[in-house]
């Protein structure tokens, strides 16, 4: 045979088969348009002066890995429901005389032209809507706008080659599903039904536990460290869990529907549930897909979303004042800091600001493990306890109460051995503080408010302020404390923060100035002044948004991705299980089944799974809630009430999405099982 039959017999049996091949092709284009848009956007030469670039950037990188992995099981697993409905055609190809290699060579060109036609419409979609991706990224992470238009070569050599090759892989295993088949079993593959299986209790049960397990890990999550540790093993457990649960709880749910007989033998639910028996163990899988795929995108968009719009939160959090500057000392003894100050209302004068605000206090900071009410901070001790380590690590600081009175305006007292603490994100609730081998205090009070460093509020440890009434006396059993390095591990310095009354570009220019003049840098009288720091809020400003800003467009371009996933499945089960069902169906309209009895078989059987994934994504993400909170602390979000709304508003919107998918996905259903569609 020649060449050009094959190829015209592959182009027939795509065009034949248009209501299945279309949707794939456009989610397979969909796929490569948005590899190229999301590696377009990681070599954009546009995006090079906006501030923080190179991190977003970074993370479009990324983004083009998860979309280039996530393709690759995904094509294979729905190209799947196309040779699955093909087999049939393939088997009476087989019957006439062609060869499985004749039919190979089909598929082959079948591959070559779904490849060619994907990958051309989806680099052509691409290109047109990278500019405009560039352009929302750009906006969200509050940059200038440029409007010229450019192609990226290197996302083209990138995008072409990934997906070649995942379409090589495509055509493998479709010919391995060709070569394992005879002729007999493919011509009656469409009425090879599966056997009624069998709830497995003991499956459903352990997927009971699993998830019951995972629940508790999220929900008992106490500091942001643990929730980053265990959140991947959190997930995957979520993930097997779901699936053991579908396959399983699907089973049982249509044999507890059988049972009951008032339920079962009606006409809307008689058809509808003993076709669903046939065919639990795949459609339990399919389920199982779209509702982790929907939990990842009301995960990650309910996220991404609460840090963008939260992003001003998140900055004053980082930084409480709007600027600060950090010394660091030598010596515990009282240093003269008053040169400093003046330095500093010097500078502002000078720019016709005024300092408020002010934040004005010593402070010694040491790192520990806090193992009841004592710190250890014994270096090797640290290491050998590693099972608790991470979640019991503190950053310990100790004030002057002569200082913190000073700055709160209170005239607090102390005794020798009492002190203040203010614990901030985990709560400490012991009647007493001590230092493992030194030191031990009486909590006198635990303190409501403290104004938080902004290096406190950004560390992923947990922070302590413990407010000592003999500054000297309380660090002495600390001041020979080593790290593995033979470094003093006690860091004595002073804080000085304070806001302005000036706006954001002013403020930038005030913090340049105090950052070049400093005199104290080479000032001999002030050689105890080892170290400085300056941190500015309107400095860093353009960072958060940058970087928000990208977290939100990756968590908007994924989530679309996903979305393509989601609705293909829906889709396909919809079309696979119609044709399974049309014999069904015709049978039963022969003996008097009317078209309204068709709709109301077709809605129950529907509505008693399809939105089974929606009811679990939703319950993930409740009990999900805790976990993400405290990772979102690692960003400085600590606004609650943002990442309610945001997350209701996300699930709110997703699920009218899930609806009109239903809709639309059980007219396909009930035109394939009915013959014509409802007027």
């Amino acid at each position: 045979m020649r060449i050009g039959f094959y190829t015209k017999l592959a182009w027939t049996g795509i065009q034949k088969n248009r209501k299945l091949y279309l949707p794939y092709l456009l989610t397979c284009a969909g796929m490569v348009s948005m590899h190229y848009i999301i590696s377009f956007l990681s070599d954009g030469e546009n995006l090079q002066g906006i501030a923080g670039a190179g991190t977003i950037q970074g993370m479009m990188q990324l983004g083009s890995y998860i979309i280039a992995l996530f393709a690759a099981f995904f094509l294979l697993y729905t190209n799947s429901f196309l040779i699955r409905r093909r087999q049939k055609e393939f088997g009476l190809y087989n019957i006439l005389g062609m060869s499985k290699w004749n039919i190979g060579l089909v598929l082959i060109w079948e591959t070559l032209i779904t490849a060619a036609l994907s990958m051309s419409t989806g680099l052509i979609i691409g290109a047109a809507f990278s500019k405009v991706a560039e352009l929302g990224l750009v906006n969200i992470m509050k940059g200038d706008v440029s409007y010229r238009l450019s192609l990226s070569r290197s996302g083209i050599t990138i995008t072409l080659p990934i997906f070649g090759a995942i379409f090589i892989l495509i055509l493998l295993r479709s010919l391995w599903q060709l070569g394992k088949t005879n002729a007999i079993a493919l011509l009656h593959s469409e009425n090879t039904g599966e056997k009624p299986p069998k709830g497995n209790w003991i499956i459903g049960l352990l997927g009971a536990v699993v998830l019951a397990a995972a629940y508790w890990i999220a929900a008992t999550i106490q500091d942001p460290l643990s929730a980053l540790l265990w959140f991947f093993a959190a997930a995957g457990m979520v993930i097997l869990a779901t699936y053991m649960l579908f396959q399983t709880g699907s089973v049982l749910l249509c044999r507890i529907l059988q049972r009951n007989k008032r339920y079962y033998y009606k006409a809307n639910h008689f058809v509808s549930i003993s076709s669903m028996a046939y065919r639990m163990k795949r459609n339990g899988a399919g389920l199982a897909s779209i509702c982790i795929l929907l939990t990842m995108v009301l995960v990650m968009i309910s996220a991404t979303s609460c840090m963008y719009f939260g992003t001003e939160d998140a900055l004053m959090t980082r930084y409480p004042r709007a600027i600060s500057v950090d010394v660091y000392s030598n010596s515990v003894e009282d240093a003269d800091f008053q040169p400093v100050r003046n330095f500093v209302a010097q500078v502002t004068a000078d720019h016709g600001a005024v300092p408020e605000n002010i934040v004005d206090y010593r402070m010694a900071t040491i790192n520990g493990m806090l193992v009841g009410n004592e710190l250890e901070t014994d270096y090797r001790k640290l290491q050998t306890d590693s099972a608790n380590v991470y979640g019991n690590m503190r950053i310990v600081h100790f004030v002057p109460l002569e200082d913190y009175n000073h700055m709160a305006g209170e005239h607090k007292t102390l005794a020798v051995n009492e002190v203040l603490v203010y614990a901030f994100r985990d709560p400490y609730t012991e009647d007493t503080f001590a230092i493992r081998s030194g030191s031990s205090f009486r909590v006198k009070e635990q303190l409501s408010d403290f104004p938080v460093t902004g290096d406190a509020a950004s560390n992923i440890v947990s922070s302590m302020f413990v407010v000592v009434p003999d500054f000297a006396h309380a660090l002495e059993p600390m001041m020979d404390t080593r790290d593995a390095n033979g470094n003093m591990m006690l860091e004595i310095h002073w804080r000085y923060a304070f806001d302005l009354n000036v706006d954001d570009k002013a403020q930038v220019k005030i913090y340049r100035d105090l950052y070049d003049r400093a005199p104290f840098k080479e000032d001999e009288n002030l050689q105890h002044l080892r170290a400085f720091y300056f941190e500015s809020r309107s400095v860093n400003r353009d960072d958060f948004y940058g970087t928000f800003g990208g977290l939100f467009f990756l968590g908007l371009m994924l989530s679309i991705v996903f979305l393509f996933a989601a609705v293909l499945i829906i889709y396909y089960k919809q079309i696979s299980e119609g044709y399974e069902d049309q014999g069904r169906f015709e049978i039963m309209q022969k003996v008097g089944m009317a078209k309204r009895d068709i709709r109301r078989s077709i809605n129950s059987q529907m509505l008693t799974v399809f939105f089974l994934p929606l009811v679990f994504a939703g319950l993930h993400l409740v009990f999900a809630f805790p976990m993400i909170r405290k990772l979102l602390m690692l960003f400085n979000m600590v606004n609650v009430h943002l990442f309610i709304i945001t997350t209701l508003i996300c699930f709110a919107m997703f699920s009218i999405f899930y609806a009109l998918v239903y809709k639309l996905t059980s007219n396909v259903y009930y035109h394939i099982v009915s013959g014509a569609r409802e007027r």
